[in-house]
Parts: C-alpha cells; structure tokens; sequence
C-alpha cells in the first residue's frame, strides 16, 4: 500500500520560509517522479513543482520559480519542497504527489497516481 505522508505546513509572515516534507512507503521511491501541487479555497488544484529520479531534473510553476526549491533523499524515501519569500498568495494545502512510472509529463495531476493528505499552509501579510 502506496503512502505519502506531508508534513512542514504551518502559519507563517510574508517574507518567511517554510520546508515541506513528503515521507514516502510502499513504492520504489527511487525510481519515480515526485511533484508538489498546491490548492486553494475556491481554486483548481496547480502544479507547483516536480523532480525526477534519474537525472534528478527538477520542474517549477513560473509563480513560485526563484522562490521555492524542491529536492529528494532517496536513501529516506523523502521529497522536500523549501519555499522561501513567501507571498500571501502561496496559502493553499500543499499535496505531494508520486507518479507510478516516469510519463515526461509532471505539471498535470492527472499524470500522478499517489496522492497525500496535503498539508496547510498560510501566509500572513
């Protein structure tokens, strides 16, 4: 049974940072592509981010691009997103996300089978 499990989310001030984690079970973490997507209230869910397992080639959202790094420890299963500068409008739930196999589309949802339960977060200003 595929988990992810988010973690990270919280309350934070315009300006600040925060580092999401996505612990991972039940797949083979290392060879597949992982994404971060975010959805607001009201909103569609968007892609956010997205990092693939052999050359390590990551993917960004041009309203995060510059602000937000994603990144991945095979050895412990884990994909992290570190978001820095934050803006009000980045609050949203932030889902980790795990296609089962490499398709070379990763800013779709609909390319990924495994989802989180997302985690919130929320930018004052």
């Amino acid at each position: 049974q595929v988990q992810l499990v988010e973690s990270g989310g919280g309350l934070v001030q315009a300006g600040g940072s925060l580092r999401l984690s996505c612990a991972a079970s039940g797949l083979t973490f290392n060879s597949v592509p992982m994404g971060w997507f975010r959805q607001a209230p009201g909103k569609e869910r968007e892609f956010v981010a997205a990092i693939t397992w052999s050359d390590r080639n990551t993917y960004y959202a041009d309203s995060v691009k510059g602000r937000f790094t994603i990144s991945r420890d095979n050895a412990k299963n884990t994909v992290y997103l570190q978001m820095n500068s934050l803006k009000p409008e980045d609050t949203a739930v932030y889902y980790c996300a795990a296609q089962k196999r490499q398709r070379g589309q990763y800013d779709y949802w609909g390319q990924y089978d495994y989802w989180g339960q997302g985690t919130q977060v929320t930018v004052s200003s």
